[in-house]
């Protein structure tokens, strides 16, 4: 089972963002590589510690870990997962501010050499709730910058390789160091030197790809789950952007989701409720006959255990609320007409509520109790 993102960094669930940088540049400087050599347990912990941050720094992702837990980024790739010490490395522009550009330098990038991660791709897409009930692997097109083959690259002569440019001024100070990054490769410290003709100045030319997503099952409309390395790719030896894959429920023709419960409304006849009656429904898993007793009244509700939505955080599954509605014919024949008029002094058709009869507000209780 994954460690708690909070625990790894030893912070409370309520820790504000500051806190939270404050925590991880701990943790980073206690098990960064260069201050622990050849120690696999604390390259597992810096490992650990960025894949917390990563997901705890983002208010998108937070709330889905606080939500879901980690199911929240189950399934091929998804989520705060499967970082690799370049998406690592990459986070310390932002954490340290370039405090470490000498004494960290080789697991940098080679002393200001920047490493670009490829943009991000966006789709959405569009599940049943049966394919969301049990879980689902989509194969989906799509278009995204590749490096053509035959591009090569070569060192940038205005930085000669470092990313960085190094400027020395006289000041009344005395002299001043000063770095930037190149402008001429952009920090790469290599530009372009021969790609095919239809590739663009990067050397990347747009291909359609066919990806496999597995959707882990119990997804909520507006999800967003992540498959690493399938965005658009980076020039160089940079790292491939990622797919962003948005969750969208198609309405169901018959069932009605809430949370993991699921709701069917039942229509039967006056003479279904008072003789007693069974009915085929649909579930997301299938058909099922269910019973009606006699003397069922409009508004009862059948609770089916266990045929509603798999939880997203591995607790259980949900149920499927059948909600009896007797229903009132609009029109009588003549014949119909009379037996009803001889009927309703009958002392059968008086109504008699009963105590379990309860109300419909009883009902809407014991629903979430």
């Amino acid at each position: 089972m994954k460690e708690d993102y909070y625990e790894i960094l030893e912070i409370s669930k309520s820790a504000s963002a500051a806190e939270i940088k404050k925590a991880y540049r701990k943790k980073a400087l206690q098990y960064h590589p260069d201050k622990n050599p050849g120690d696999h347990e604390a390259e597992a912990m810096f490992k650990k510690a960025a894949e917390a941050y990563e997901v705890l720094s983002d208010p998108n992702k937070r709330s889905r870990y606080d939500q879901f837990g980690h199911r929240a980024f189950d399934g091929g790739g998804f989520g705060g997962g499967g970082m690799n010490m370049e998406d690592i490395f990459s986070q310390f522009g932002d954490i340290f501010g370039g405090a470490f550009g000498g004494g960290f330098g080789g697991g940098f990038g080679g002393g200001g050499r920047r490493t670009v991660k490829g943009s991000n791709l966006r789709i959405r897409v569009q599940l049943t709730l049966e394919e969301i009930a049990n879980g689902v692997e989509k194969k989906i097109k799509v278009k995204r910058k590749k490096l053509a083959q035959g591009t090569t690259y070569k060192t940038c002569s205005t930085c000669n390789g470092h990313g960085q440019v190094t400027r020395i001024q006289n000041t009344i100070l005395g002299r001043m160091q000063t770095s930037a990054t190149c402008s001429a490769c952009g920090g790469l410290g290599q530009i372009v030197d021969s790609k095919p003709a239809n590739a663009d100045a990067e050397g990347m030319l747009v291909t359609e790809e066919t990806v496999s997503i597995k959707i882990p099952a119990g997804v909520v409309d507006g999800m967003q789950l992540k498959v690493s390395g399938k965005g658009n790719d980076a020039p160089g030896n940079g790292i491939a952007g990622d797919l962003l894959v948005a969750i969208e429920e198609k309405p169901h023709p018959t069932l009605q989701r809430e949370g993991d419960n699921l709701h069917y409304d039942l229509y039967i006849s006056f003479s279904e409720a008072a003789l007693g009656t069974s009915k085929e429904i649909e579930t997301v898993t299938g058909k099922v006959r269910i019973k009606i007793d006699n003397g069922a009244q409009s508004g009862k509700i059948l609770r089916l255990r266990n045929k509603g939505i798999p939880s997203i955080n591995g607790y259980g599954t949900g149920d499927l609320l059948v909600h009896v509605n007797v229903w009132t014919p609009k029109s009588l024949s003549k014949e119909q007409k009379k037996f009803f008029e001889k009927m309703s002094d009958d002392a059968h058709f008086q109504p008699k509520p009963e105590k379990e009869d309860k109300s419909f507000f009883e009902k809407v209780k014991d629903m979430f109790s």
